[in-house]
């Protein structure tokens, strides 16, 4: 990982494309929800945080990167778990607040060793 700021500090600049920037609606933590998808099953299999340098990092290296909120530090998707997250495709919804990232996912997704962080507490079935 680069470019990590310390605790408390700000993020540093983004060189996320102005276009894409000026489009992104963001929380007052300048963060907006990334979800991960499967991309050739459909399944959900996360949502993370992404500011404007994270959103950048994964349009420019093909792997998914997040902001974590309780670290305040980027991190890549399986740089120490090995359970990487290969970006397919990236969209923006209908309101520019939220990202879907369609990923080809190896191993676990979830930080529990689960695919997918949505199986484990379901409140309604089929």
């Amino acid at each position: 990982m680069t470019s990590t700021p310390t605790p408390g500090t700000p993020r540093p600049a983004s060189a996320l494309d102005p276009a894409i920037a000026a489009r992104l609606k963001r929380g007052a933590d300048g963060l907006v929800p990334a979800i991960a998808q499967q991309y050739d099953t459909g399944e959900v299999l996360m949502l993370g945080w992404m500011d404007d340098e994270a959103l950048h990092r994964t349009l420019t290296t093909g792997r998914c990167t997040y902001w974590s909120r309780s670290r305040q530090e980027y991190w890549v998707k399986g740089d120490t778990s090995g359970h990487i997250q290969q970006v397919r495709s990236v969209a923006l919804d209908c309101d520019a607040d939220t990202v879907l990232v369609k990923v080809d996912q190896t191993g676990a997704a979830c930080h529990t060793g689960d695919r997918t962080c949505f199986d484990a507490d379901v409140l309604l079935g089929q």
